[in-house]
C-alpha cells in the first residue's frame, strides 16, 4: 500500500477518535487533500483508493493536472484554496467545484458574471482574515455581514467561510471566532484546519480540513 494511503488512513483514524472523544453527533468532516505542487502520478494512489476532495492553489496547474481525470472520474471534487485573481476566474470556474478564497467585491462580481455565462455555479467560501493580519487575504470580521449579503445579491452559492489563523498564535482562539460567525449567520460549512492544527479545528466543527504535507509529505 502506498505511503499516501497509509497516511490518509491514519489521519482518518485520528479524526474519528477525536470526534468520539468530544462526542459530537452526526459530525463527519471532509478531508481536502492539498495536492498543489505534487504530480498526478503521486496523487493517483489516493484517487484509486477512493478519495475525492483535492485542493489546488493555482488555476493553470489545476487545469493541466485535473482536466482529464475529472472527465474520467466525475466524483472528484476540486477545491481552489489559493488566492484567485479576477483574470483567472473564467478558467477557474470550469475546473473547480469549490472556491475557498472569495474576499473582495471585484472577485465576487467576476465570479457572478462568469457563472452566468457558463451555467456553472461553484460552491463559495468567504475567506475571513480572522487574525486581522495586514499581509493576509480575507474579509475583516467587521465587514463580513455586508460582504456576505453582497455575495448573495450576486446569486453566488455561498456555502461557507474559510480562514487561515496566525501561525505563531493559538489556533483555537481563531477557530472559536469562526464557529461563532457561522452560527450567527446560519452558515453551514467551515473550511479551517491544516496539517499542523486540524485536530484543534475539530473541536470547533470544521467541516472541511485542508491537509497537505501530512498526507503527501513535505513539498520540495
Amino acid at each position: 500500500m502506498h505511503i499516501t494511503i497509509n497516511n490518509l488512513i491514519e489521519i482518518n483514524k485520528e479524526i474519528k477518535a477525536k470526534i468520539s472523544k468530544i462526542d459530537f453527533k452526526n459530525y463527519n468532516p471532509k478531508i481536502i487533500a492539498v495536492s498543489k505542487t505534487f504530480n498526478i502520478n503521486y496523487i493517483s494512489h489516493i484517487i484509486n483508493y477512493g478519495h475525492i476532495h483535492f485542493g489546488e492553489n493555482k488555476v493553470q496547474e489545476a487545469i493541466e493536472k485535473w482536466s482529464e481525470i475529472k472527465k474520467q472520474n466525475n466524483s472528484i471534487q476540486l477545491h481552489m484554496i489559493g488566492k484567485l485573481q479576477t483574470n483567472k476566474v473564467k478558467d477557474a470556474i470550469k475546473i473547480f467545484d469549490f472556491i475557498h478564497s472569495v474576499d473582495n467585491e471585484k472577485l465576487a462580481k467576476k465570479i457572478s458574471e462568469e457563472q452566468k455565462k457558463n451555467i456553472l455555479r461553484p460552491k463559495i467560501f468567504i475567506q475571513v482574515n480572522i487574525g486581522n493580519e495586514p499581509q493576509k487575504s480575507g474579509i475583516n470580521l467587521n465587514d463580513f455581514f455586508n460582504f456576505y449579503n453582497f455575495c448573495l445579491s450576486l446569486d453566488l452559492n455561498v456555502i461557507g467561510t474559510m480562514c487561515i489563523p496566525p501561525l505563531e498564535k493559538d489556533s483555537s482562539v481563531f477557530f472559536s471566532k469562526m464557529r461563532e460567525l457561522n452560527l450567527k449567520h446560519s452558515i453551514k460549512e467551515l473550511s479551517m484546519g491544516m496539517s499542523l492544527d486540524y485536530m484543534d479545528a475539530l473541536r470547533f466543527k470544521a467541516t472541511f480540513l485542508r491537509i497537505g504535507s501530512k498526507i503527501f509529505g513535505q513539498r520540495t
